[in-house]
């Protein structure tokens, strides 16, 4: 996959998860919740990392869903979503390991932070382009 920074102004605000026909497998069921929220966190921040998404190996459940990423360093890692926030489960895609003790992260842009300098400094970029450009907006 080809590396580009992405122009915040330019991310799409209609994701079409009504077209995917995963989603439509889970109409009616409870499993909905945390897969959506999950997606909604990948949607945020996918055009800071190399690669990011929703696990369809590790079971979604209305409380838990996992996330695949891969950072712009390379570094692979399994993530849990649950209501106590998002917590490195594995150091690969579609894997939990049990061992594993690592910190809640309230938010997908802290735990990324914390793992990722190049996502830091891809997102503080994004970030100032976007607050530049309302500067333009409210001065004309």
């Amino acid at each position: 996959r080809m590396e580009t920074d992405c122009n915040p102004m330019e991310l799409p605000n209609n994701t079409g998860f009504e077209q995917d026909s995963d989603y439509r497998d889970f109409e009616g069921t409870d499993v909905k919740d945390m897969r959506l929220e999950a997606e909604a966190v990948v949607n945020d921040v996918l055009f800071a990392v190399n690669n990011m998404f929703v696990s369809k190996t590790l079971p979604c459940a209305e409380d838990v869903a996992y996330i695949n990423v891969e950072t712009r360093e390379r570094n692979r890692y399994c993530l849990e979503l649950t209501e106590a926030g998002l917590r490195v489960v594995a150091y690969d895609f579609d894997e939990t390991d049990d061992s594993l003790q690592t910190p809640y992260h309230e938010t997908v842009y802290s735990l990324l932070d914390s793992l990722s300098p190049a996502y830091r400094d891809v997102f503080g970029n994004a970030l100032l382009q976007r607050l530049e450009a309302l500067k333009r907006e409210s001065q004309s």
